[in-house]
């Protein structure tokens, strides 16, 4: 199906979360979300597994990611 006004279109959820490390770091992400696979002793996989079964973080952390690109164009 095609999306094409969906910025998430074709970006994999792990590809989401390394971007987002590298641009905020995990103590803010665990700091802006409040989930353990941030917060404790924080990895892709952890996160990965965690966010594939729980439906309201991921949303969370698309949201960050898509304000994070959001930011990134307006600069």
């Amino acid at each position: 199906m095609e999306q094409p006004n969906n910025p998430l279109h074709g970006i994999k959820l792990e590809q989401i979360i390394n971007d987002l490390v590298a641009h905020y770091g995990w103590e803010y992400m665990g700091y802006t979300i409040k989930i353990k696979c941030f917060t404790d002793n924080p990895s892709v996989k952890s996160s990965l597994k965690f966010l594939r079964r729980t439906p309201w973080a991921r949303t969370k952390v698309e949201a960050l990611y898509l304000n994070m690109l959001k930011q990134q164009r307006t600069r």
